[in-house]
């Protein structure tokens, strides 16, 4: 590690010892097991855990030997805090701005709001061809590439409820109109880790999208590309499919999921 030099022991111990509560899970650890864990003695492990219990950051239950220690709520305050401070457009367009300089094409975020995909963010190519996306405004998430891969994060029974009140209008020939074909499209997406629209919104016009999940493991939002077209093979798609998800896994990183989808 760079600079370990200014490293404090026992504050890098006492993190080290909040993982392992963590790993362990809602049975938590006895002060033998996370000196065990710390390579430390007992009383180190034990002065250690009621620092951090009298601070909130440790829970403990039972007592003597069988004494157990857990996650305290303090951590849960002090997550709510980091992501009340860090706003999803503060944290996503900078990424999206590399986004649209790797691939040359123009990217948009967008979340799920009810049962429609809505556009928060966009950057443009310079000099490409411009897209009509508003931003704000609802779109049908069944026909384009982020709202496809957002529609993919969820269960089958909620992409029902939600296409009976969107339901599967048709946009091009290639729209996916049958609930059955679109679960179908939506699994291969959820396997990939991208979503594609293939000339299903707009005639001409390709879409790729990448859902990105936050600290809960939830999905937070979405991202994509947009271009035309017209003779690009399907292996281009698929490898601005696996740039997409890498931007995306990038945000889930940024906004502390544990791992990315």
């Amino acid at each position: 590690m760079e600079n370990e030099r200014y490293l404090v022991k026992s504050v890098d111990r006492a993190l080290t010892a909040l993982d392992e509560l963590a790993a362990a899970g809602p049975d938590g650890l006895t002060v033998s097991e996370v000196g065990k864990q710390l390579g430390t003695s007992k009383s180190t492990a034990f002065a250690l855990l009621q620092t951090l219990l009298a601070r909130g950051f440790v829970a403990d239950s039972g007592e003597g030997p069988s004494r157990r220690y857990r996650l305290g709520m303090a951590l849960a305050r002090l997550g709510d805090r980091v992501v009340s401070q860090i706003g999803l457009r503060d944290v996503a367009m900078p990424i999206l701005h590399e986004l649209t300089e790797s691939t040359g094409l123009t990217s948009r975020l967008a979340v799920m709001e009810e049962a429609w995909a809505v556009v928060i963010g966009r950057v443009d190519t310079p000099g490409a061809v411009r897209f009509t996306s508003h931003l704000g405004r609802r779109e049908l998430p069944h026909c384009s590439g982020v709202g496809k891969a957002l529609l993919a994060t969820l269960p089958e029974a909620s992409v029902r409820e939600l296409v009976a009140i969107t339901g599967l209008p048709r946009r091009t020939d290639k729209t996916l109109t049958d609930p059955e074909l679109l679960l179908r499209d939506l699994a291969g997406a959820r396997d990939r880790g991208y979503a594609v629209d293939d000339e299903e919104d707009a005639e001409g016009v390709f879409c790729v999208g990448a859902a990105f999940i936050d600290h809960r493991g939830q999905a937070a939002g979405g991202i994509s590309v947009t271009g035309l077209k017209l003779d690009l093979p399907a292996w281009r798609i698929h490898q601005l499919g696996e740039t997409v998800r890498i931007h995306a896994d990038r945000i889930s990183a940024s906004l502390g999921a544990l791992s990315a989808s």
